[in-house]
Formats: C-alpha cells, structure tokens, sequence
C-alpha cells in the first residue's frame, strides 16, 4: 500500500548565530543546543514521506517572524508559518496585516505565544490577552496553544470566550507520561476538545516520556485518550523536530505517530497526517 501523505503541522528551526535560544539550558537539552536549519530539516523530512511543514515560533522575539516568513517564501517545503508577535499590543492589528504585506506573508497561518512560561495560570483570560486573540481571530489566523497541564482549565474558558478563534492545542497539553499518569490532565484536556473551536497536535509525546526508555506503549494511553477527545477530524501529526531528537529521529516520530493511529483507518490516518492540518491552517502547498 502506498504510505500516505503527510504534512508535519510542528517543527522548529533556530540559528544561534543569529540570536540564542535561551530556553535550551542544561545538560538534557545540551544535544540541541546547536544551530538547525531547514537545509537540515529537508532531507530527513522527504526520506519520511513528508510534503509540507509548519514552522513553528521558538521564542518571545518580534524578529523572528519576518525571518520565518523570509524562509517560507524560499523553501519548497514549509507551507505554513505560526508567529509570534505581542497579543496585548494595542496595535496588534496592524502588525498582523505587516506581517501579511512582508515576503512570505501568504504563509502566516497561525500565532503563538510561549504561554507555558507564564506564572499566572489563567493569563490566557487576561483583558488585554482576549482582545488580542480576538485580533488573530479577525486577521483569520489560528492559535497555537503551548500550555502545560495546569493551565488547560484557563485554555478551555478562552476557547469558550472566543468561538470565532480556532485554537490549536500543541503537543497535546504536555502530559505527565513519564510520571505515569493521566490526572487530572486527561479530564481538562476533555473539557478542551468539547469546544468545538478546539484542535489538537499529536506531538511532543516523546519527549515528554522518560528520553531514554520509552516504547509505545507508554505513549498509548495519551495518544487513546487525544484521540477519543478529539477525533481525527481535529487531530494533527506534529514532528516537533528537532526537540524531538532528544528522544527519537524524525522518522522513528513518525512511525509511532502511525502506529498510535493504525485503528483509525485509511480515512481517519489521512486526517491525521494531512486534512486536519491543510485544513485548520489553510495551507497551500509549496511550488515542488
């Protein structure tokens, strides 16, 4: 049978050359803290069968985006950029139409902001934030949410808030898979996906397991529980390459990701791999 197609809806790329990456501290992330490009992404992205990509923001840098886009527009393999830029600027509006002016500007898809580094728990329900995400609704943009478990509760009441926003849960609300539970997690990430506004990236699993000894089956109780909350009318394939390399090549991502899917079908393996993704964000594909 012929592999599907794919689209990896969640990677990253970063030049520490050009700016540092200040989150990428101590000896665990010390195998990542080196510059990747997408000159090193491509190979191991088309060795796996993947057509398209989204870049995805790294850090709290108005800069950054631009330089993305700039990427996109040259590249035969990203589709789709999620930027940042500041929700609570009053003049959030105008920089997204900017940002859609710049070359590349057709690949903006999505915002996100680094909300998992937030001390307020509920800083998603911030005035000024919603206003912002009212903006990113209105410029027809998505949000990526990077929350970690305890701030699901808050994700949820926004979503609630904004039904006009589509909202893209990542790496499935950072589960507590290598302490080997599902609470209370599983119930908020349920309370989440009944928002209908609601997606979710079946990513970032991995490293959120042990890095050294995880299997499948670790990953399975996660992956049933997004799954069965979601559907794969609103799930997505996410490398989070190169994070991922902290706990398995991007190939190997790839496979678990189909393994943890196989019940679902042709059909449902598709909306996972590529529908959800082409569709949530409105991609176009890059010229081959």
């Amino acid at each position: 049978m012929t592999p599907l197609p794919v689209i990896d809806a969640h990677h990253h790329v970063w030049d520490l050359a050009v700016r540092d990456q200040d989150w990428i501290t101590g000896e665990e992330l010390a195998p990542i803290r080196r510059t990747f490009t997408l000159a090193d992404l491509e190979p191991e992205a088309r060795a796996a069968g993947v057509a398209a990509t989204v870049l995805v923001q790294t850090v709290t840098v108005a800069e950054e985006t631009p330089e993305f886009l700039a990427l996109a527009d040259g590249s035969t393999l990203v589709a789709g950029v999620v930027g940042w830029t500041d929700l609570t600027a009053p003049d959030i509006a105008e920089t997204l139409a900017g940002l859609r002016a710049l070359p590349g500007g057709d690949r903006l898809v999505g915002i996100r902001h680094q909300v998992q580094g937030e001390p307020d728990p509920e800083w998603l329900l911030r005035p000024d934030v919603l206003r912002g995400l009212r903006a990113v609704a209105a410029a027809g943009l998505a949000y990526d949410l990077i929350v970690r478990p305890h701030q699901l509760p808050a994700a949820a009441r926004a979503a609630a808030l904004l039904p006009e926003l589509t909202l893209v849960l990542d790496h499935a609300g950072k589960p507590p898979v290598a302490r080997r539970t599902t609470h209370p997690w599983a119930g908020d990430l349920r309370a989440l996906a009944a928002l209908p506004n609601t997606v979710c990236k079946l990513s970032g699993l991995v490293t959120e397991a042990d890095p050294r000894t995880w299997t499948v089956e670790d990953l399975r109780p996660y992956a049933d529980t997004v799954i069965d909350a979601f559907g794969p009318g609103r799930l997505m394939f996410g490398s989070d390459w190169p994070v991922c390399r902290l706990a398995a090549g991007y190939t190997e991502v790839l496979d678990v990701t189909r393994e943890l899917t196989r019940l679902l079908g042709e059909d449902g393996q598709r909306s996972v791999l590529w529908d959800t993704a082409q569709r949530v964000y409105g991609l176009r594909m890059p010229a081959a």
